[in-house]
């Protein structure tokens, strides 16, 4: 009798944790199931396979039923199989012939549009807030038979559902032995967000981020096939994706549907965006209190006649315009959606035409802080984004002490410190892609 080797009939795709095997024998004949639980209705391969299977007294009867299932074939062993396994068929293997059976899942939790991280071009939808969808969204995005997926569960109370998946001919080993020795070190009650495994899963005390999370799949699997670990978290509709160093934060996906001539220049603006929004304000204390020789005489004297009216000292008026954006930019987030923008929009104007003609404010100030808070909403990733709103009042604290001097000091300290970073063992302040690494 043959003896049924699951890495000779499914190459490849058996290491993985979804797979599902199932002997079916009658007598001293037998056969086996394979499918994938993450793509298969379970409901239908019972109802197709297995119901028929319990009411045949041969195996030949039972091979004879399933050829009058819908979506049967007959295909030759190879290839074929772990293609077929990866594209939702159930397999009956016997003897060497393979039959496959059409038992795709159909979605009960359907995607939604995606909004937090929005793009012009490419797909559209985001994950859901089932694992099992997204898994299944991850399978059928990239159909790999070297895709491995383990499930885990993360939080001593809540003991959330943990999806972890990577490309095992890409990913580096200690990546995986990185992440398990953090996966036992969480000992969180709860865990029902994506940044928060994030923070558990990294220090949650660093300035800048490690991990990404995000709610694209298609960032998603552009990531899984540069050899990244992606997690997927029950419950909540984004992915956390690792190592993610700075230029991950930098790119928004518009820039793989683009030609590169635009996408180069535009990226240039991002860096010189995230520069502008966590400098100008100390700049601006920085050349009107302290150092006004390095402006052009005509602008110093400009800057000094908007500020005549002002009665306080530069720095009070760049905090009070500080405070003003970050409260309007926290209420643009928690207002509901329909009044959001408009209410902060007319709470912006009137506050900032008010202040003025009040003198608390100059008018060059007003502009400062409208090209600070343009600058930080140019940067793609609001991790990043709020990290960089963080960043500029230790420059602004510095330039009140120390002028110009103290701002320089400070960035390079930011550089200093960005440069010690490491996301799970890779350098941090790395600008630019470089080449990916070869497949094993």
């Amino acid at each position: 009798m043959e003896r049924f080797n699951p890495e000779d009939a499914v190459p490849g795709v058996t290491k993985s944790v979804d797979l599902v095997s199932r002997e079916l024998r009658i007598g001293s004949d037998a056969a086996r199931l394979y499918y994938l639980s993450s793509l298969c209705d379970k409901l239908y391969i019972q109802q197709t396979i297995l119901d028929p299977f319990g009411l045949s007294v041969r195996m030949q009867d039972f091979m004879a039923r399933l050829k009058l299932s819908s979506g049967y074939q007959t295909i030759e062993p190879g290839e074929q199989t772990a293609d077929k396994l990866l594209h939702g068929y159930a397999l009956v293997i016997r003897n060497g012939s393979i039959a496959a059976i059409e038992a795709r899942k159909t979605p009960t939790t359907k995607p939604t549009d995606a909004t937090v991280e929005s793009i012009l071009q490419g797909p559209q939808t985001s994950f859901s807030e089932d694992v099992e969808t997204n898994v299944r969204i991850v399978r059928m995005r990239y159909p790999s038979k070297n895709l491995r997926v383990e499930y885990t569960e993360v939080g001593l109370q809540s003991r959330t559902q943990l999806a972890i998946i990577y490309d095992e001919s890409k990913v580096e080993p200690d990546l995986l032995l990185g992440l398990d020795r953090r996966l036992t070190k969480v000992k969180a009650e709860v865990v029902q967000a994506a940044n928060q495994l994030s923070m558990l899963l990294t220090n949650r005390y660093q300035l800048f981020p490690t991990a990404m999370a995000t709610d694209r799949p298609d960032r998603t699997i552009l990531n899984l096939s540069q050899g990244k670990v992606i997690l997927l978290l029950d419950g909540t509709p984004f992915a956390v994706y690792f190592p993610a160093v700075f230029y991950d934060f930098m790119v928004s996906m518009d820039d793989a549907y683009q030609f590169p001539w635009l996408v180069h220049p535009l990226q240039a603006l991002r860096y010189l965006s995230a520069f502008i929004t966590t400098t100008l304000p100390a700049l601006y204390i920085a050349f009107v209190s302290y150092n006004p020789e390095f402006l052009r005489a005509q602008l110093a004297i400009e800057i000094a006649g908007s500020r005549a009216a002002v009665p306080y000292s530069s720095f009070y008026e760049v905090f009070f315009m500080l405070f003003l954006t970050e409260a309007l930019t926290e209420a643009s987030i928690r207002l509901p959606k329909h009044i959001g923008s408009t209410a902060t929009t007319v709470g912006g104007l009137i506050l900032g035409q008010a202040a003025q003609e009040a003198g608390l404010v100059s008018s060059i100030m007003i502009i400062i802080a409208s090209a600070v808070a343009i600058s930080n909403f140019v940067i793609p990733i609001n991790t990043m984004s709020y990290a960089m709103r963080a960043a500029k009042f230790p420059l602004v604290l510095l330039a009140i002490y120390f002028g110009l001097a103290g701002v320089v000091t400070g960035i390079f300290g930011f550089i200093v410190y960005a440069a010690s970073l490491q996301s799970f063992g890779r350098p941090y302040l790395k600008l630019f892609p470089g080449e990916q690494r070869k497949s094993r």
